[in-house]
């Protein structure tokens, strides 16, 4: 079976979420999956198969599956349009979000994505105390979205990540605006056996929507600050947001799995 190994919203190799792409015929065993991922030990790893005209798709990081992972989309797009069928400029994923769409425009990659609907909460002393610094603003969805003053704040954030697994949300997100982008962000996952992840699409589907009201613009252009950094360029329309970025494909590995569909 072959593996493909692709860094998302990357403008070049080396840089943005790399992301390990299963191409399958069959579904595997979950549990099968899930060992895959853990040898992986990339953020994602996402195992598709074709059922009819779509593509089913799931994503799995170290600590188990979840609803929704935004580079591994992208990457798994990326790969389907360039090594499996060349003809493609688009793309239906259905997945335990829903139907997801991807489409091709030149070299940039945009998905539609359903936006969280985020809710202000207190800030607390704990969430200072594990951050470093005393958030803003904080709000909760699926994740929990820290605003911290500046994007200094953000780059220089060390969380306590075991401390991290005691705060709400499955992820945790730092964010600020930005000086040459509208927003930066960091994005913490310890819950998922993912310390840092370093470029979060399915956490712009939190953070675009704050940024957007509060900035009052529908596109964004938002840098994840993590150390390989990468760039999203984010539309909100609604209770939707698109999310566009580049790729750049890494390996292509043959997996020997005793399992594996022939």
């Amino acid at each position: 079976m072959k593996q493909y190994v692709v860094d998302a919203f990357a403008d070049k190799l080396f840089e943005g979420n790399p992301a390990a792409i299963c191409v399958m015929e069959k579904w595997l065993k979950d549990e099968l999956m899930q060992a895959i991922t853990i040898e992986n030990n990339l953020s994602e790893t996402a195992f598709t198969v074709k059922e009819g005209k779509s593509y089913r798709l799931r994503w799995f990081t170290p600590g188990g599956e979840i609803d929704l992972c935004g580079h591994a989309t992208l990457a798994t797009a990326f790969v389907l349009m360039n090594y499996v069928d060349t003809s493609m400029t688009e793309v239906f994923f259905q997945t335990l979000s829903g139907e997801l769409i991807v489409n091709r425009k030149d070299d940039l990659y945009e998905m539609d994505f359903p936006s969280y609907q985020l809710k202000p909460i207190e800030v607390t002393d704990q969430m200072e105390q594990i951050i470093g610094f005393r958030p803003l603003e904080a709000w909760i969805d699926r994740d929990l979205v820290c605003i911290l003053e500046n994007e200094e704040q953000v780059k220089a954030a060390h969380p306590d990540l075991e401390k991290t697994k005691l705060l709400s949300g499955l992820l945790l997100h730092l964010t600020a605006k930005g000086t040459e982008y509208d927003c930066v962000s960091r994005s913490f996952a310890p819950k998922l056996s993912v310390p840092e992840d370093p470029v979060c699409g399915s956490g712009h589907c939190h953070i675009a929507p704050l940024w957007s009201d509060k900035l009052g613009k529908a596109e964004l252009v938002a840098r994840q600050a993590s150390r390989r950094g990468g760039t999203l360029y984010c539309r909100v329309n609604g209770g939707r947001v698109q999310l566009a970025g580049k790729a750049a494909l890494y390996s292509v590995a043959e997996l020997s799995l005793p399992d594996a569909p022939t």
